[in-house]
Order: C-alpha cells, then structure tokens, then sequence
C-alpha cells in the first residue's frame, strides 16, 4: 500500500505559520507554547500530562516512529501529515529530523519546588547562552536533582535551541524561571537547602569540602554567567563559594562540564549520607 500524501502540502498553512512563529520568544510568551524538534522531545512531550498540543511529521518520520505518533495522538493531540517543505519551513534546525511538535509551557511555580522540600537543585543565574542551559538541565536531570530554577536574567527556557539541548529532561524535573536571584535564594535557605555557588574564583575546593563530609545535605547549586562567572552580589549570597579543582593543564571548565562535576559531587555525598548505593556501583 502507497503511504497517505501529505495532509500540509503548502508552508503558507495557517497552522504551519502559526508553528513557525513559535521560534520567537515574544510569540511563545504570547501564545504560551514552544517547539519541540526530533523524535526524542516529541517522544517526552506525548507523555507528560496534555503538554503536546500537535505534531507535525513527514510520511517517512510518521512511518519510522509510529509508536510516537501513537502516543501523540493518545495524548489528545493532533497530528499532521506534512510535506518535507513543511517541517524545513517550521524547524529552526539545518537538518530536520521529520518531527516537530508545539507543546504548552510547562514551567512550574518557584513556591510549588519550594514546597516539595527539593534536596538536590540547580540555579543558573544570568546564564544567558541557550544551548547551556539545556546541557545544564540535562546534567540536573541526569544526577537526579529534583528541580532547576533560570533567574529573571537568564536565557528563555523555551529557546528552541534550549529545548534540543535538554534532550527531553525538559519535561522530566520541574523548571521555575523568571526568578530574581534574591528570592531564589533566600526561598531555598528557608526551606532548608544550603546554598553553594560555583565560581572558578572560588576560595574553598570541591575536593576539599567533599573530603569535609559537608555535602550531605539539601544543596542548591549556583551557576554563572559564561563568560563572566558570578557577580560579587550574588557571590555574597552563598553559604560557600567552590571551585571545580583543574587537577591538569586546562586553563578551565565550560559551564555545563562544572555544572555536572558539582551537581554529581553532591548527588554522591547525599547518597552516602542517606545509606544510598549507586546503581552503578557493584
């Protein structure tokens, strides 16, 4: 059997125009939805909850995933058959992977991580590069921290390039954004979590502290602008400031690399404190 023709046959569809426009930041935030480009973030989007709205794919990618797109349209939402032209017009990658979906925000209320007693949680202050943000979300994700929260400075979480470089932890840990750096902290120091900022300037070791038995505990970890680390102002507002050690030659880390030896760091340590095995461990 011949597979169906695309439904989409022209990039001028209202609702292709209506996708494309999504690469925007001020349409996202008018609208309240963002893009979610290739099999993997579709994929996470069909099952978290009614976050997937529609999905547009090419016959061939609708084929090869139909496990996707079966669970896309089990979510409630709609899919689209679309000509290649389609998804090229819509996608803001250079080589698209024939799936592309428009998903509602999903962002969570700073008081609702608050209030979920996290232990484990990741605050990028000023981080305005998209593509670290995501990697940053990933690593939280990854080392099991219970949420992530981007300040009122920092790069739109739902930046297309943002979003990819999550691979899908997007839609698996809660994400607060637009949180002035002040209230992130002092919330967090109320509820409990000890505030440690990662600056390459930094006067105490990882190593060190790690050594000290003093990261046990609920942890919130802060991290910088790329180019310009922390400011001294939100500096001050940490319990401890640490530097990653450069045990060889290189001259330093990028933020997403110290972001994961930190956040690793302290999974560890709460894990030992708590009786906890890795799974990786024997």
């Amino acid at each position: 059997m011949r597979p169906a023709s695309p439904e989409l046959i022209s990039p001028r569809s209202p609702r292709v125009a209506a996708a494309r426009r999504l690469a925007k930041r001020n349409f996202r935030g008018k609208e309240r939805l963002f893009l979610a480009e290739g099999p993997q973030a579709v994929r996470e989007a069909a099952g978290y909850g009614d976050t997937l709205v529609e999905v547009f794919a090419t016959v061939g990618a609708a084929e090869r995933h139909a496990d996707i797109i079966g669970a896309a349209r089990d979510s409630g939402a709609r899919v689209h058959l679309a000509a290649e032209q389609v998804i090229e017009d819509i996608s803001t990658t250079v080589t698209p992977q024939g799936l592309v979906g428009v998903c509602r925000f999903l962002d969570t209320p700073f008081d609702e991580i608050l209030a979920a007693r996290p232990r484990l949680v990741a605050v990028l202050a000023h981080v305005r590069d998209p593509g670290n943000a995501g990697t940053v979300l990933r690593c939280a994700d990854a080392a099991g921290a219970e949420a992530v929260v981007l300040t009122d400075a920092s790069v739109d979480l739902y930046n297309p390039k943002a979003v990819r470089a999550s691979v899908g932890s997007l839609f698996h840990l809660p994400v607060a954004v637009g949180v002035p750096v002040e209230r992130a902290v002092a919330g967090l120091r109320d509820a409990g979590v000890r505030i440690l900022a990662a600056d390459g300037a930094g006067e105490h070791d990882l190593d060190a502290e790690l050594d000290a038995g003093t990261m046990g505990g609920p942890t919130a970890w802060v991290f910088g602008n790329e180019a310009w680390g922390l400011p001294e102002e939100t500096r001050a507002l940490a319990d401890a400031v640490l530097r990653v050690p450069i045990h060889g030659r290189a001259e330093s880390l990028n933020l997403a690399t110290a972001a994961a030896v930190c956040l690793y760091a302290s999974a560890r340590a709460q894990r030992a404190a708590t009786g906890c095995r890795s799974v990786t461990e024997s």
